[in-house]
């Protein structure tokens, strides 16, 4: 069991970003007497760069302006960071009015519903550092065979827990949860008048986990596979333990996601990505708190991994330039400098020791990636995760086969 405190850890971090995602815009023309194409394709002009991102806390945004700042210094070109409130509304509505950001964070579904309109610059295949990247990662951003854009870093879920919590309820290392039995056995001696035994999102990108766990999931071998009697299995098992009162959404515990409520202490374990180190020293710095990787369910060990990827518009006019960046931004450098301070997995190879050896309290989320899944990818899927996510949020007093196959007549229009 490894402990310790926030203001010794190495973050975690990769936002993740639900909801539906609207697609409009697509590439047109720029604007820019001085805009010209280079020999590979990009256009390059004097202009600034602005780069969008969805951040999970203070400490995401302090290390990504530090690291543009860096970049800017070396190479005269300016950049404005912009952190969304909304990232799927404002990519969305900046592309709609033609005047999207030159770099955004975008995910991979939104890669795919992006690449299909003409609103991406595919650069992938012009980076220097291309063959770095994890070809697990590089395929989710490939679409159509063409390698769209450089994955920024990647996240698993663990578990999460508060180190005296866990203490007072008279646990050690030993009862670490193995098995979806010992999670409900645990969550259960956690559970006090005062806060629960398991908190997570009321969303698939927390409830996947026991999806994956009972041998289930979303989308397998190109085929929608929401009904599978797996997945029942396993909304079943959340839904018992939401009744009993021993495990929780976020919300309500009165926090706005798992880190919130682990830090308030309104819930003794919650299931997150390692984007919640840097969150929770930033914000809870005294907090004492373990990471474990997740117990087998039915079916064996399973996790979510997310990955996020740098966009670029195709309307930029200085794309030369956002290349440059990108390629600053995932050198092993930046990487590891991002992971200290909010904690995400580098997406390059050559960072990977550096990474293991700065981070030895955080490997669980490491060795989940062995056997991760990601969620689907097509374009479309985002729309479908989100109604999943809406009817998640009555799982306690709903039927889970009934959502199920309402989420797999929905996945089998996008993905077959």
């Amino acid at each position: 069991m490894t402990r310790h405190t926030t203001r010794a850890v190495f973050g975690t971090g990769a936002v993740l970003l639900a909801g539906a995602l609207v697609l409009t815009g697509c590439g047109s023309g720029f604007a820019g007497d001085d805009q010209k194409d280079d020999a590979e394709g990009l256009t390059s002009s004097d202009d600034a760069l602005t780069l969008l991102i969805g951040s999970s806390g203070d400490a995401e945004t302090a290390a990504v302006q530090s690291a543009v700042d860096d970049w800017s210094a070396e190479s005269g070109t300016d950049v404005k960071v912009q952190v969304a409130s909304n990232l799927d509304q404002e990519l969305s509505q900046g592309f709609a009015a033609g005047e999207p950001a030159d770099l955004f964070y975008l995910s991979a579904d939104q890669a795919s519903g992006y690449a299909s309109n003409g609103s991406l610059q595919a650069y992938g295949d012009q980076l220097s550092n291309k063959d770095d990247f994890y070809p697990s990662l590089v395929e989710n951003f490939t679409v159509d065979d063409t390698f769209i854009c450089a994955p920024k870093d990647f996240s698993t879920l663990a578990l999460v827990i508060n180190s005296r919590m866990w203490a007072e309820a008279g646990l050690t290392d030993a009862d670490l949860p193995q098995s979806w039995d010992d999670l409900a056995t645990v969550a259960q001696k956690l559970t006090t008048p005062e806060h629960v035994g398991l908190a997570f999102g009321a969303e698939y990108q927390r409830v996947g986990v026991f999806m994956a766990e009972a041998g289930g999931g979303l989308v397998q071998d190109g085929k929608a596979i929401a009904d599978d009697p797996a997945n029942v299995e396993a909304l079943d098992y959340v839904k018992a333990h939401l009744a009993d009162g021993t495990f929780a959404y976020a919300k309500d515990v009165g926090a706005g996601w798992g880190g919130e409520a682990l830090g308030k202490e309104s819930a003794a374990m919650v299931i997150e990505g390692n984007w919640i180190t840097g969150a929770l020293s930033n914000d809870y710095s005294s907090l004492e708190y373990t990471v474990a990787e997740l117990p087998e369910g039915p079916g064996g060990k399973g996790t979510l991994q997310f990955t996020n990827c740098w966009g670029m518009a195709a309307d930029s006019p200085n794309q030369q330039a956002a290349l440059d960046l990108v390629e600053y931004l995932t050198s092993a450098d930046s990487q590891l400098a991002f992971s200290e301070a909010f904690g995400p997995m580098p997406s390059i190879k050559s960072a990977a020791s550096d990474w293991t050896a700065a981070n030895e309290t955080l490997k669980p989320f490491l060795a989940g990636a062995e056997y991760a899944q990601f969620p689907p990818n097509q374009a479309g899927s985002a729309d479908v995760i989100a109604d999943f996510n809406s009817q998640l949020e009555s799982l306690k007093t709903a039927d889970p086969k009934t959502i199920l196959d309402s989420v797999q007549s929905n996945l089998e229009a996008v993905v077959e």
